[in-house]
């Protein structure tokens, strides 16, 4: 029923869902190496997977010849990247995966969704979309992608989606430093979690940038809230700073060592005005008060978010600290 039941749904959510416009640079969606079973040594650039079999991606691997199969698989791959993308931002689009995937560049770990056993979720009609790190690229020679998936039940692997390697035709902003990676979470709207002195210490963790229903909150609808401590280097002193934190789905409201900072959208659900809606596809940027920071210890960042429905959360980047002048030219080149 999984598939069957939330196919409608899926087809409306990709349809209307917010995006950048992409360009395909290197195309992905043909053949490549596949072994069932579960092996980490399967990440390493040299291990051989010359006897692998060759499966289409995309497509399930019960139609590739391993009916009825459900467990752990790997699929591997190698390609080119040209130089002329190394000023570009680039993505790793590999489609719907079925049902938990963990993918790997060049041995190094880049990203996943869902949750493998024992604390198992599937993120099966969740699209993957990854920021490629420059780092963890070579260009002008070769690359290896190596992805592991788990399925539970019916079909499963990278199953559909225009598969390859994306750059992005918007400018991105140029970050003193990144945010992004683990935040503290939770669903409902604790009172006081914005303070310093708030103990967060049985909140989860949860990816930023990243909706919070592909990472085990299902269909949840409804208040959250995202804390990170943060240290900010002394050399930044000088500069006017703003907070980047990409786009949210639907409202927030923003504080920054226990005071407001910002937000976007009103949180009474009474006047939660369909207008509001939008706000889901617009860039968060908000002014950091130069007397608001500790330049000696940590600094807090408390993100009060409210979804209406469908997706939910600081679901896009980029997240991170920029300068006030690199904002105003993200910004002019976006009018």
């Amino acid at each position: 029923m999984k598939k069957l039941t939330l196919l409608l749904m899926i087809f409306i959510f990709f349809s209307f869902s917010p995006g950048r416009e992409m360009k395909r640079e290197v195309k992905l969606s043909r053949r490549w190496r596949f072994q069932v079973g579960d092996n980490m040594n399967y990440t390493d650039p040299e291990f051989d997977d010359s006897n692998w079999e060759l499966i289409d991606v995309p497509g399930c691997w019960e139609d590739n010849g391993f009916p009825g199969y459900d467990g752990y698989a790997w699929y591997r791959i190698r390609f080119n990247l040209p130089d002329k993308l190394t000023d570009k931002k680039l993505y790793l689009n590999l489609g719907c995966i079925d049902d938990v995937d963990e993918v790997y560049i060049n041995g190094k770990y880049l990203d996943g969704s869902g949750s493998f056993p024992p604390d198992y979720f599937s993120a099966y009609n969740f699209y993957r979309s990854y920021p490629l790190p420059k780092n963890l690229l070579n260009f002008d020679k070769e690359n290896l992608i190596a992805v592991r998936v788990y399925d539970s039940y019916l079909h499963g692997g990278i199953i559909r989606g225009k598969i390859g390697i994306y750059s992005s035709s918007e400018d991105f902003v140029n970050l003193l430093v990144d945010f992004s990676g683990k935040w503290k979470f939770t669903v409902g709207d604790p009172e006081g979690s914005y303070e310093l002195e708030y103990d967060d210490s049985n909140w989860n963790e949860i990816k930023v940038p990243g909706n919070w229903e592909s990472q085990g909150y299902g269909d949840y609808d409804g208040y959250a809230w995202y804390r990170k401590s943060i240290v900010f280097d002394k050399s930044f002193s000088d500069k006017k700073l703003i907070l980047v934190l990409g786009k949210i789905d639907d409202i927030d409201e923003v504080y920054f060592n226990g005071e407001r900072i910002g937000g976007l959208g009103r949180f009474h659900e009474k006047n939660y005005y369909p207008s509001e809606y939008t706000y889901w596809n617009r860039y968060r940027f908000y002014f950091i008060p130069s007397h608001l920071i500790r330049w000696d210890s940590e600094n807090l960042i408390a993100v009060r978010v409210y979804d209406k429905w469908g997706n939910g959360g600081i679901y896009e980047g980029p997240i991170g600290i920029a300068t006030r002048e690199v904002y105003l030219k993200f910004i002019n080149k976006l009018r």
